[in-house]
Parts: C-alpha cells; structure tokens; sequence
C-alpha cells in the first residue's frame, strides 16, 4: 500500500518501551474480554455505555456479551452520523460493541471492520459475529498504526478510547486519513489532557496501559489531527471518569478527561 502525502509529518514515537507497552495493553484487555467484572481502573459494560449516552435501542440489538467488554470513554456516533451503505473502520474494536452499533446504521448494504491487535477480544468480537448473523462486518488482527486497509477504502471511521494508548498517534491520524475516501469523516472519542503530563508519567509503561499515561494535551492532539490532513469540525467533552484513585488524582492534575471528536478528509477535484 502507498500512502499519499497530506499534511505534516507524523512526529515522533513517545519514549516508552513499545514491545512492553503492547503486551502490557493485550494483557489488560485480554482480562477485559474474558473476565470483564474483573474491577479495573475504568467502567466497563452497559451501565457505562448507557451513561456516555448509547441509546438503548442500540444496546439492545447488539450482542450482550459484546456490550458486557465494553470499555469505551465517550459516544461518537451522534457525531458520526452513519449512513446505510458506507464503510466504517473501528480502530481497536475490542470485543465488538461500537463495530455491531456501526453494522445496525449502516445496514446489510453497508460493510463494517474492525482492527484490533489483543487476539482475546478479537476471537469474542469474531465468535459474537458469527452468532449474531452480521455477514457486513469483519474483524481483522492489525495495529492502528499499520491499517490492513488501502488508501481511499472507507467512508468513516471511528474509535473509542484506544488512540491515546498508541506511542505514535501522528502515525496513527495519517493512517486514517490515508484509507478516507475524499470527504470522509472520523468521529473518535479519546482521553487527553488540559496540562501536560510530566516525563515521569509519559515515561511510565505501566500509566500508558492504563489510559493515562499516553493522553496528551487536548490542544496537541487536535493539532495532530489537523497535522494528518484533516479538519476538525466539533469537539465536546464527555461525562467519564475513572475508578482507581491514581487516576481520579491524575484527572484532577493535569485536567485528564474524555473528549469526541469530528474531522473531515478533504474533497478532491471539487466534489461535493
């Protein structure tokens, strides 16, 4: 796949380790899968769902296995405003729930896929597939920043909760932007910052698995987003907090918090 240039150049990787980062993100959301009343430092599950504001509706028609794993930390959809007949990509689709949201607006007629790399959640999220009958959508293992996707093959994609965990998120907004169709949009919801993190906690593996430690400044990951060729049309704060007291103190810190977001890939040739 080649990518086209648009926009900047992705900057730079965080410095963490990677290799540990990644196992360290699989082994959280394995038990997140598996054993997702476990008690972790976030919500998970439909409470959480319902309060970040899925509608029931939506809740309802989609597996309740997949809804039990879920651990997003915002609703995007309203932002997203999917269409029958599109094609969504979900970046880090964990056990399935927004991929299955995406499959019942999009319709029969539209194609849903899901990238994920902790191999726990995607057997769950392809099982649930399977289960519920949803030829549309499809699962793949992959990494954010490395999409199995060519250039120019979606109409929109989505997030929950996942860019901040990745070390180059540059690498992974270009990528984005990379497999939009000319117009397309992103809607994402993200954890960031309102000040910046001290390189004591950015250098933190075990704070970047835990959605702290990679959260950047709201104003930075904008521009990053703006960087990768996109322009970003609304921003709103969510109603999300965490569980564990580290992180309640991180919140009320450095200003962490869950933020949706919609940017849009540029038209080409003046279409409209």
């Amino acid at each position: 796949m080649t990518a086209r240039p648009r926009g900047a150049a992705p900057a730079g990787p965080a410095p963490v380790d990677r290799e540990d980062l990644t196992q360290r993100v699989q082994a959280l959301y394995e038990q997140v899968a598996l054993h997702p009343d476990s008690g972790f430092h976030f919500e998970t599950g439909r409470a959480l769902a319902e309060q970040l504001g899925y509608p029931v509706t939506d809740l309802d028609a989609v597996p309740a296995e997949a809804v039990e794993s879920f651990a997003g930390v915002g609703y995007a959809f309203d932002l997203a405003q999917l269409s029958a007949g599109e094609a969504v990509l979900d970046l880090g689709s964990g056990a399935g729930t927004d991929a299955f949201v995406a499959a019942r607006h999009v319709g029969p007629t539209g194609r849903v896929v899901g990238v994920d790399m902790t191999e726990a959640q995607l057997a769950k999220s392809e099982r649930l597939r399977r289960e519920a009958g949803l030829e549309q959508v499809s699962f793949v293992s992959g990494r954010i920043e490395e999409l199995p996707l060519p250039d120019d093959s979606v109409d929109v994609v989505i997030s929950n909760g996942v860019i901040n965990l990745a070390p180059d998120k540059a690498r992974v907004f270009a990528e984005a932007a990379r497999v939009l169709r000319p117009g397309g949009r992103m809607a994402l919801s993200d954890i960031v910052t309102a000040d910046p993190l001290t390189d004591a906690i950015v250098g933190d593996v075990e704070l970047w698995a835990s959605c702290i430690g990679g959260a950047p400044q709201r104003q930075d990951y904008q521009q990053l987003v703006t960087a990768a060729g996109l322009t970003v049309e609304v921003v709103k704060v969510n109603p999300y907090q965490f569980l564990s007291d580290q992180a309640r103190g991180a919140s009320r810190t450095y200003g962490v918090q869950s933020i949706s977001l919609r940017a849009r890939a540029p038209e080409q040739g003046g279409g409209g």
